[in-house]
């Protein structure tokens, strides 16, 4: 058996049940408008979304606005003069991304009051679209994103703060609808898949405000007080929405342990999704997978890494593999694939990485220390040094992470 490459196919597997193409895709074919739409789609997923609307209503399409994660724009979708397309900044908003959410909203008040709408929204639609109270700029945006990260806090959190400010989000784009007939496509990055979460909520109001964390910079207290309230549940605006997950990360998980067992190994998917410090994720998944029992074992979830001042590369996947990999030293037999869905993990192109009981060695061989790495969150380098990222590219889908393990009991 080539262990690495059964597990790539075991994460292909994953990534095809979630694509945001077959996604939207099947979901419109199942229940097709009875005419012309128009396409609203913002996310990393979005181009592929998009894409899947295209193969299932062709030219009932009329119009469309799409904005997604620069280098995440589909040839396809980009081309069609129906279309306009806007590529922006993540995880750190910017100007750009203000300008996305005035676009945002001024395509949908130019709408004719009878418009049907089709909406796909997926991760990354914090970052790429946004609408500030007057007199903030990108520069708040990005210190305000830039406190967010490095404050160890998971997603629910980082974005209670994101819909505390906008005038977008925790529901508020909604208002712009105005009571057209919408059907909201939702691809979740979110634990729970609560859809007022994912996105930070454009389209759904949220039951909770959430808690705010500790700290928060002055200048965001202030900005709280000059946002609108977001909608309640009844608002006439809301009257024509209705909404569905077609990828979620309980999806990935199936489709691998589906795969595996057609392999003909034995799969055990752990349920409770990964939270909480990736270091410690990796550790304890290291114990589970050299203790456990012989085969595959998977794991989904989005752990999260606090960030020094100055961080190096990679991120919460790429800490999480390599931890694992330096609590595998010793271990034959074991390997573990640890990637982002989006595939973009941290700063850099990779998706993940591929570790086993001699990364550790192959990193030390060209001069690195893999707890110097972990500390100075810098797992990126080591993994690129000893030969273990993995890259696949933009993906067309974002359900958080998927942590592949193997155990073959022969080989050790």
């Amino acid at each position: 058996m080539d262990h690495r490459e059964t597990l790539q196919q075991l994460f292909r597997a994953a990534l095809e049940r979630v694509g945001g193409r077959p996604a939207v895709r099947h979901a419109l074919e199942q229940d097709p408008p009875t005419g012309a739409v128009h396409v609203l789609a913002i996310g990393k997923a979005a181009s592929a979304m998009t894409q899947g609307a295209l193969d299932a209503l062709d030219d009932r399409i009329v119009s469309g606005l799409v904005v997604t994660k620069t280098d995440h724009l589909g040839r396809a979708v980009a081309e069609d003069p129906r279309f306009r397309c806007m590529e922006t900044a993540h995880p750190i908003p910017d100007g750009s991304s203000l300008a996305a959410g005035a676009a945002v909203v001024s395509y949908l008040d130019a709408l004719p009051g009878d418009a049907e709408l089709v909406v796909l929204v997926s991760g990354g639609a914090s970052s790429l679209a946004e609408l500030l109270p007057e007199g903030l700029t990108a520069g708040h945006l990005a210190e305000l994103n830039q406190w967010l990260l490095g404050q160890h806090l998971a997603i629910d959190g980082i974005n209670a703060v994101r819909r505390a400010i906008s005038r977008i989000k925790g529901g508020r784009l909604a208002r712009h609808l105005g009571g057209r007939r919408t059907r909201l496509f939702l691809v979740s990055d979110v634990p729970g898949d609560d859809p007022a979460v994912i996105g930070s909520g454009l389209f759904v109001p949220s039951a909770t405000a959430g808690a705010l964390p500790d700290g928060l910079p002055a200048w965001v207290r202030d900005a709280m007080a000059a946002v609108p309230q977001p909608p309640a549940p009844d608002d006439a605006a809301l009257a024509g929405l209705t909404r569905s997950l077609v990828a979620t990360n309980a999806d990935a998980l199936d489709a691998v342990e589906e795969r595996g067992r057609r392999m003909g190994l034995a799969v055990q998917v752990h349920r409770e999704q990964l939270a909480g410090d990736a270091l410690r994720a990796g550790e304890m998944i290291a114990e589970q997978l050299i203790h456990g029992a012989a085969g595959v074992h998977v794991w989904g979830g989005e752990p999260t890494v606090a960030l020094p001042d100055n961080p190096g590369q990679g991120g919460r996947a790429q800490a999480l593999a390599l931890t694992a990999a330096t609590c595998m030293e010793g271990h034959r037999g074991v390997w573990l694939l640890a990637a982002g869905t989006d595939g973009t993990d941290g700063p850099g192109d990779a998706a993940g990485a591929l570790v086993d009981h001699q990364t550790c060695f192959r990193g030390r061989q060209a001069g690195l220390d893999p707890d110097g790495c972990l500390e100075a969150a810098d797992s990126g380098r080591f993994l690129e040094a000893s030969g273990d990222l993995l890259r696949t590219g933009p993906t067309g889908t974002n359900v958080m992470d998927v942590v592949i393990g193997l155990k073959d009991t022969s080989d050790g």
